[in-house]
């Protein structure tokens, strides 16, 4: 019994000796890689072309002629909105709110201003709505990171 002992743990030094020794070569070849001139280069300018590409959506973001865009299609689907309730199409009309409601740069307001001017029956739809539409523009904002990064 004695030698199945010292046998096992023999192999077990053995296992952790190995185990340090991956552990020192891991250790002695990433400082040797962060010492490399290329490689502190090439580290660098990924660095920098990240921060660029950080930059850029927030001035896409500001750009004039999106912000431009943005206002024409606020305006054409609140339009197509009030055109839907008049006819009597609540849904169509609710959609084409929300639509105006996700582009709209003063959410608050607007939802005022639905509360005062809209049937209760869409405005309450609209309200349930909200939380989806959050969740669902985050999943697509996490997708379009996914597909950029």
């Amino acid at each position: 019994m004695p030698s199945v002992r010292l046998s096992v743990g023999l192999l077990a030094a053995l296992a952790a000796g190995g185990a340090v020794a991956l552990l020192c070569y891991c250790v002695y070849l990433d400082r040797r890689r962060h010492r490399d001139p290329a490689f502190r280069r090439c580290l660098r300018d990924q660095r920098r072309a990240g921060q660029s590409n950080a930059k850029a959506p927030a001035r896409q973001l500001w750009d004039p002629e999106k912000k431009k865009t943005l206002q024409e299609f606020f305006l054409q689907e609140m339009q197509m909105g009030k055109l839907c309730l008049a006819r009597g199409e609540h849904g169509m009309g609710f959609e084409h709110f929300t639509n105006a409601l996700l582009v709209c740069g003063q959410p608050k307001e607007l939802l005022m201003f639905f509360k005062n001017t809209l049937p209760p029956e869409v405005f309450q739809m609209l309200l349930y709505k909200i939380p989806i539409i959050c969740q669902q523009l985050e999943a697509d904002m996490h997708e379009q990171e996914v597909l950029d990064g």
